[in-house]
């Protein structure tokens, strides 16, 4: 069975996919970046890796990079800002006292605060953990909702169209367009390992 699966993702199956309905695959990398951005509570989501990936794919659509990057790009801006307002009312207030966030990732964070200010909701988006965090702390520290917008909406397209032009462009190269398919399941893969990781870890601290 396992050797049938890797057959099917092997070839051109995987681009046959793609191209079937390429607005799916664009919907369901909005998605994960709403929820990477949004949920303070899951900050492992693999939205670097998705959003290179989408734009390896895209020289074999009949998508436009530009509307891509610009619904991507709404996509991490409500993220964000839904983020923030959480921080900014009572159920930031909520999940601190729950101690829903680990401590390393809420200080390394802080930290990024200490050092950049309020760039850091600009600098976090390429940051994993922090990109999460950053928008969430923002408000819960009562930033400025005009500054935090602005940092927002200038974070999110420089984070959205850097890496989806990077995918598009390395994703026209000979070597990338004959193992485009393998290259997309080894950046997934890679991008897992922190979900692995945030759920066997408690495990492990518990034994």
């Amino acid at each position: 069975m396992l050797q049938h699966l890797m057959d099917y993702l092997s070839g051109s199956h995987l681009i046959a996919l793609v191209n079937a309905d390429p607005l799916w695959v664009v919907a369901i990398v909005a998605l994960v970046i709403l929820c990477e951005t949004g949920l303070v509570i899951v900050p492992f989501l693999p939205g670097d890796s998705l959003l290179f990936t989408l734009g390896a794919f895209l020289p074999t659509t009949t998508l436009s990079p530009i509307l891509i990057v610009a619904l991507l790009t709404a996509a991490a801006f409500v993220g964000d800002t839904l983020n923030y307002h959480v921080g900014k009312g009572a159920v930031g207030r909520f999940i601190l006292r729950r101690q829903w966030l680990k401590t390393q990732h809420r200080e390394k964070t802080e930290t990024f605060f200490r050092k950049y200010g309020a760039a850091t909701v600009f600098i976090g988006r390429f940051v994993p953990i922090v990109r999460t965090l950053a928008p969430f702390i923002a408000g819960l520290s009562a930033m400025p909702r005009k500054t935090f917008l602005l940092w927002n909406f200038t974070g999110a397209l420089t984070w959205c169209g850097s890496f989806i032009a990077l995918g598009y462009l390395l994703g026209d190269l000979a070597w990338v367009r004959d193992h485009r398919e393998w290259l997309a399941l080894g950046i997934i893969g890679v991008s897992l390992l922190p979900v692995l990781t945030a759920v066997f870890r408690p495990a492990q601290q518990e034994e």
